[in-house]
């Protein structure tokens, strides 16, 4: 019994790759094997969960060599469905084991399947030495792993999986150490794709949030040069808006000091001498005297003990320490006034983007509570220091409120479009560098199939593109798809090279 059920399970082990299953559709293959290196169809069925053929159906099909993690060899593919029957027309250039990848929607409701196709030689094609009859003048150095590994043979032999060793040609050899030569049908299958190095304005769209704060340069504080007491407040409450020489409070002078001052003022105007007058005059309106109460003590010839006490600048009353009764001394503070009709927003931008952030760019500021309209900002500052936990400096942008609709602490999102002072840079697209974290290496497409690497020296970045210090010149023409393929090959055959091409 238990030999049985072993059996039982091995079978459903077999079986799975010509399968896949998904919640609304079932994808059977008429066959799990193909031949290699031919334009051939590959038939489908699809059947429901009670088996009868899916009729409506709308799927998109990729083919790659998935099952052996090497996803990036794709083949293409093209697809006809009729009825409950699929047929993928392809090309497996490769011997080995594909991926034939479905995914859509079967009546509406979204699916997906995986089937497995094994790719063999036709028997004629392999019983000759692979590409030796049809290049017999070409010279054969070795042959190397078909999978990439660093096994080479100096004979014609098969890897595990009955795929044949390539062979690696004399002429394929080049002197540039590291650039490798490719054929044209192999350039095409790893979907090679150049473009031009060439000069640009490199724009960057910079994001990040930020929140509102108090302009500094508005800030006003009313701060007490006398003692006394608080006969009577004005205003009674934070948040009032005053304007300059507004009355705030009425005060009770108690300092002996100042009323001496008082007197020393009448007593000048009484003996006529208008220049110790003046200066004294000058002293205390430095106490915060106001000249009606100057023309006041003229007048009556007494020092006053009751003064008004003005708003020094403009704004909203951000702090009010007073309090009506209250004693006070020399340096209380009573008032703290801001100017809210301009703000900043103080926004974390990016180590990386600081380069691109220069003072008087445009920004656009949109505010979380109306996401729909945007208002237009001024850099005026990138602040000096650095996060050293978040990697992030404060850039320091304002906004006019004269509506007065922002408020303290409010959370902004910050666009900021930059162009590197305007002048054009040596560029490349960010897909033509291949970084593996010690080096940054582009490879430039020459005449006959030669790839050759450079290293580069990088500079700044953009969404898309990336600045060349050194390394490359206007108009050659760097692999922009397909370059992790040439990269491997060259890296491959320059370890042969180390090892004297032979294990």
């Amino acid at each position: 019994m238990q030999r049985l059920t072993f059996a039982t399970l091995a079978l459903l082990l077999a079986l799975v790759p010509a399968y896949a299953q998904s919640v609304t559709a079932t994808f059977k293959l008429a066959n799990t094997r193909a031949v290699s290196g031919i334009t051939q169809k590959i038939h489908i069925s699809a059947t429901d969960t009670a088996g009868k053929p899916i009729t409506v159906m709308n799927l998109k099909v990729r083919v790659d060599m998935g099952p052996d993690a090497m996803a990036d060899m794709t083949a293409d593919a093209k697809v006809t469905q009729v009825g409950g029957q699929i047929t993928v027309e392809t090309n497996l250039y490769a011997p080995g084991r594909w991926a034939i990848i479905l995914s859509g929607s079967v009546n509406g409701k979204p699916v997906k399947g995986d089937l497995v196709v094994t790719a063999f030689k036709k028997s004629a094609e392999a019983a000759l030495p692979p590409p030796v009859a049809s290049a017999p003048n070409r010279k054969i150095l070795y042959y190397r792993n078909p999978m990439g590994l660093s096994d080479t043979s100096p004979v014609p032999k098969k890897d595990p999986m009955g795929m044949d060793y390539i062979p690696v040609f004399a002429d394929e050899q080049v002197a540039t150490p590291g650039a490798i030569r490719l054929a044209k049908d192999k350039v095409q299958r790893a979907g090679v794709r150049t473009t031009a190095v060439s000069k640009m304005v490199l724009a960057k769209e910079i994001r990040a949030s930020g929140t509102v704060a108090a302009d500094e340069t508005k800030q006003a504080v009313l701060s007490a040069r006398f003692t006394g007491f608080v006969e009577k407040l004005y205003i009674s409450q934070t948040g009032d808006i005053v304007h300059a020489g507004q009355p705030l409070m009425q005060v009770w002078v108690e300092s002996p000091e100042l009323l001496i001052k008082s007197a020393d003022y009448i007593g000048a105007l009484q003996s006529g001498s208008q220049d110790h007058a003046a200066a004294a005059a000058a002293l205390l309106r430095q106490y915060g005297v106001s000249q009606t109460a100057l023309v006041a003590m003229a007048k009556s010839g007494v020092p006053t003990r009751s003064l008004t006490i003005v708003a020094p600048a403009s704004g909203t009353v951000m702090e009010k320490a007073a309090v009506q009764g209250m004693h006070f001394a020399t340096g209380d503070t009573l008032f703290k006034t801001t100017d809210l009709s301009r703000v900043w927003i103080l926004a974390d931008v990016s180590e990386r983007d600081l380069p691109f952030v220069k003072r008087g760019l445009r920004a656009s500021v949109i505010f979380r509570d109306n996401p729909s309209q945007s208002f237009d900002g001024t850099v005026l500052m990138i602040y000096p220091q650095l996060d050293q936990v978040t990697r992030t400096a404060k850039v320091r942008i304002a906004v006019s409120n004269r509506t007065g609709q922002f408020r303290i602490g409010q959370y902004a999102d910050v666009r900021i479009v930059s162009g590197r002072e305007n002048a054009p840079i040596l560029c490349v697209p960010t897909s033509a560098i291949v970084d593996d974290g010690s080096r940054q290496v582009a490879f430039v497409a020459k005449p006959g199939g030669v790839f050759e690497p450079r290293k580069l020296k990088l500079g700044i970045r953009s969404t898309d593109y990336v600045e060349v210090i050194s390394g490359l010149r206007e108009g050659e023409l760097v692999v922009t798809s397909g370059n992790f393929l040439i990269d491997a090959e060259s890296n491959l055959q320059s370890a042969l090279k180390k090892f004297g091409g032979r294990s």
